[in-house]
């Protein structure tokens, strides 16, 4: 059948490139159908809003999905709209997903930023008080390779694997209570006050007090910038 060693090679090379190729159609298909709907259309929409897509988006859009479920929240952005806060534990990609899916946001006050470096987020139902806090898992990220062991680079694979993966293998939660203060709520400032060194307005009770005068906290800790 085969005149060389070479020839024989040859042909057993193509014929495991087109194995190789069909079982990565195949798990590709696969993955497809295992994909929510409802995810995908978070997803896309999340996408555009953040500008481009990657395993942060991905893994914002099912922390949030899961979040508002868990706590009861059907509508975040018509219905139930003000029966939500939550809050972020980083400044990445995944919070920008996370304010899509849910409608919140720092100007509205319904979202909230505690610096921690953390991917989690904590959602609160308003009306309920019931809240849930979700971390990402650091061990998805190797689990992802057992889903697309053909995709070399290893965003990729996580980004096709976080969306299918079990939410179980993604995130753990718990059930947490958050005291939030008055001063923190959605609606209108409810103090207003003038610094006392440097004249500039203080709204929603961020001012403290230095001696007895009530001053911003720039003129109280030192601004975060350097004037010129």
């Amino acid at each position: 059948m085969f005149k060389s060693y070479s020839e024989e090679a040859c042909f057993i090379d193509r014929i495991r490139v087109k194995i190789v190729d069909w079982i990565i159609k195949e798990a590709q298909m696969t993955a497809e159908m295992k994909i929510d709907p409802e995810f995908q259309q978070l997803l896309d929409i999340s996408v555009k809003t953040h500008g481009h897509l990657c395993p942060g988006q991905v893994l914002g859009v099912r922390m949030s999905m899961l979040g508002l479920n868990l706590i009861g929240i059907k509508d975040p952005k018509g219905a139930d709209r003000k029966k939500l806060i939550v809050y972020v534990e980083i400044d990445r990609c995944a919070t920008d997903a996370i304010q899509s899916v849910t409608g919140c946001s720092l100007g509205k006050r319904s979202l909230k930023f505690v610096d921690l470096g953390k991917m989690a987020a904590t959602y609160v139902n308003l009306e309920t008080d019931k809240a849930v806090r979700i971390l990402a898992i650091e061990a998805a990220r190797d689990k992802a390779k057992n889903y697309f062991p053909e995709i070399e680079d290893k965003y990729k694979a996580q980004l096709e694997a976080y969306k299918i993966m079990p939410d179980k293998d993604l995130f753990k939660w718990k059930e947490v209570k958050v005291d939030i203060p008055k001063q923190d709520m959605p609606g209108r400032p409810l103090q207003r006050i003038t610094c006392e060194k440097c004249g500039e307005y203080v709204q929603d009770m961020r001012e403290m007090n230095m001696g007895g005068r009530l001053v911003c906290r720039s003129c109280g800790e030192g601004p975060y910038y350097k004037p010129l």
